[in-house]
């Protein structure tokens, strides 16, 4: 059977084939709350980097944080009082809404940064405004301004629509009221380096083309392929649909600056569970520092990673999250994995980033035995065989702790009883045999409970002649209704016992997370309990 190669290295191959040095690029306007969704492209963009790497070449990646974009309206997380009068203005000049940042694109770029760092994700991170005010745009500025009326007609070739007969390549930005959208070019000095405008705020001046404004979205992404020289780029199905930015951004870069276009990376979106795409504009958005305070970063970059760029992803952060943590955690552990899983596991991992091996829903358990106490914590995930940095645990403690209280479902939670629950009354002779039964197998183990042992003191009440079964009888004081000896009913008991409901996390994980004494008083207590 023939060996499935994985999207990044399909990729890899392609561009490494065409030979020269690679760039790869990604970039994302930092105007809201950078999301789930957004992620996608970002670690899209390393997979190939890293992909691009490993054939022996030493390509670039950068990281391009589109911030001289205007605001375009008060979103939904902001006031109209303090931001009205900012729209229109490039994000990069106007206030950070905390307060903390030196601007409103800091605000929201920074976390997103960090999110980065824990994510292994290492570009080297350019800014729109500086690169415009450093003067990179300078010469594309020029050569666009000259080709005003061929960009406006391979627009209208492409998309279908023309442009207003004052429509420019250029967006200078008002000396008066300090916006990017609302000035109209009247003309230019290619030598000088300058544009004239007028504003529909009445004010009309020059600007200087490094730095007094910047080129339209369909004209300013050619050209940044051509200035930093970019071969590879990620980028969602609204810029790759028939017509969109990147069909017009291929002719505008061959015919107008002379250069190839990127091979793109088309993908779709990241859907927050029945909500739909998620949208910083629309307010539907889980944001990926957020998620990186619930679940591992190789979790999310597994969500990423196990799926081609072509098909679109479902994202829950309740207790589907759960499932998908798990599902990473078996393939990672897979003793005989194929060559396609274990690649997956390669670039889910987050270069530079220590992570514990404590399962997810182990530590789910471990967090709610211990009640969040993280020297309870980590005595119980040493005793349960997990040696690792105190950091490293108190680390997945902190992560499973946030998640417990912002996104698991009610069915998740359960809390251990500091005595013996009420609802034990309602044990069966049966079940309260076994219960006695089990603590005298805990009081003969020569150590720790093991999960293997709670399986195995559990599942053996079923069969006739064996020392618990008989211990059963013997409690009973009799033979015991064969329909009552069922598995199902000594872990209700056991339930019942600890926590005052029926049913809860995993057997093994749950018991191995107390002291044997305990476990072997509670169950007696709760044997003998009758209100």
């Amino acid at each position: 059977m023939t060996e499935i190669t994985h999207w990044a290295d399909v990729v890899a191959e392609e561009v490494a084939a065409k030979g020269g040095k690679n760039m790869i690029s990604t970039g994302i306007t930092p105007s809201g709350h950078i999301h789930i969704g957004n992620m996608r492209e970002v670690v899209t963009a390393d997979a190939v980097y890293r992909a691009v790497k490993d054939l022996g070449e030493n390509p670039d990646f950068y990281y391009i944080a589109d911030n001289y974009d205007p605001l375009r309206k008060v979103y939904p997380f902001l006031t109209e009082e303090a931001y009205g009068a900012h729209v229109g203005k490039p994000i990069s000049e106007i206030p950070c809404p905390c307060g903390a940042h030196k601007s409103y694109s800091e605000h929201f770029l920074e976390p997103f940064l960090q999110s980065m760092e824990t994510l292994g994700i290492h570009p080297k991170v350019l800014r729109t405004d500086e690169l415009y005010k450093a003067g990179a745009f300078v010469e594309s500025i020029k050569t666009a301004l000259k080709n005003r009326d061929k960009i406006a007609t391979i627009l209208k070739e492409v998309s279908g629509k023309s442009v207003m007969p004052e429509w420019s390549p250029f967006n200078p930005i008002c000396e008066n009221c300090l916006k990017i959208n609302t000035a109209k070019v009247t003309g230019f000095d290619e030598t000088a380096e300058t544009v004239n405008y007028i504003c529909s705020c009445g004010k009309s001046g020059q600007v200087p083309m490094k730095g007094g404004g910047k080129l339209t979205w369909r004209v300013e992404w050619p050209a940044k392929w051509g200035i930093l020289g970019v071969t590879v780029e990620p980028f969602g199905k609204d810029h790759g649909s028939s017509g969109g930015s990147y069909d017009s951004g291929v002719r505008i870069a061959r015919e107008v600056f002379g250069h190839e276009p990127p091979y793109p990376i088309v993908y779709e979106w990241i859907m927050l569970g029945e909500q739909g795409a998620m949208s910083s504009s629309a307010g539907v958005v889980v944001s990926i520092s957020d998620m990186l305070d619930v679940v591992p970063p190789e979790t999310l970059r597994f969500l990423i990673m196990k799926t081609k760029p072509e098909k679109h992803i479902k994202f829950d952060p309740g207790q589907p999250l759960l499932n998908l943590v798990d599902e990473y955690e078996r393939l990672r552990d897979k003793e005989d994995p194929t060559g396609l899983e274990k690649r997956i596991v390669e670039l889910s991992k987050a270069e530079g980033v220590t992570q514990s091996q404590i399962p997810f829903k182990q530590m789910v358990t471990i967090y709610q035995v211990a009640g969040g106490d993280l020297k309870q914590i980590e005595k119980i995930a040493k005793r349960s065989g997990f040696n690792e940095d105190s950091a490293v645990i108190h680390q997945m403690a902190k992560n499973v702790g946030i998640w417990l209280d912002k996104y698991a479902p009610v069915f998740a939670k359960f809390g251990v009883k500091d005595t013996v629950p009420v609802q034990c009354a309602s044990l069966t002779n049966t079940q309260r045999a076994f219960l006695i039964a089990f603590s005298d197998e805990l009081s003969a183990l020569s150590s720790e409970l093991t999960a293997e042992d709670v399986q195995r003191i559990v599942y053996e009440t079923k069969t006739d002649g064996t020392k618990i079964s008989k211990n059963m009888i013997n409690y009973a004081g009799g033979a015991l209704p064969a329909d009552e000896m069922d598995p199902k009913n000594f872990f209700a008991a056991i339930y019942l016992a600890l926590l005052g409901q029926s049913s809860g996390p995993k057997a093994g994980w749950f018991l191995t997370s107390f002291d044997n004494a305990f476990l072997v008083q509670r169950f007696k207590e709760a044997a003998a309990y009758r209100p």
